[in-house]
């Protein structure tokens, strides 16, 4: 399992990339650059690795919902859509408050090792996103 976060770990991606069966990345949900990011991270690892399983995650949902609803709902738009472009499950959470936490890991053991758990869309701007 390999996790991209905003900073300057390109000198171990080829070697973390490429037995890699997840690659989650973690973006900010208050800091649209680190949205950004998600683009050319996912560039670098699809050079070393074609085949794991692609989540996002937006992380500091605790804060995120203190933002302007129209706010929010611009970056809930952007990351699905960044999610859909690059065949990714998306989960917005919090370290914090333990929200999707669990549930992030739970459907990657699950998907990994295909056990059966059904896990619910959740669309709702405000509420922490989970999109598939």
């Amino acid at each position: 399992m390999l996790i991209f976060v905003d900073g300057d770990s390109k000198n171990m991606i080829p070697a973390a990339c490429k037995d890699s069966v997840a690659i989650f990345f973690m973006f900010d949900l208050t800091s649209r650059r680190t949205l950004y990011s998600v683009i050319n991270w996912h560039q670098q690892a699809r050079n070393y690795n074609q085949t794991a399983m692609l989540v996002m995650v937006g992380s500091k949902f605790d804060e995120f919902v203190q933002l302007p609803l129209d706010l929010q709902w611009t970056i809930a738009s952007e990351a699905r859509a960044y999610a859909k472009a690059l065949n990714a499950t998306l989960f917005f959470s919090s370290a914090s408050y333990n929200i999707n936490v669990n549930k992030i890991f739970k459907f990657v053991t699950a998907k990994l090792f295909d056990i059966p758990w059904t896990l619910k869309r959740n669309l709702t701007v405000g509420e922490p996103i989970i999109d598939f």
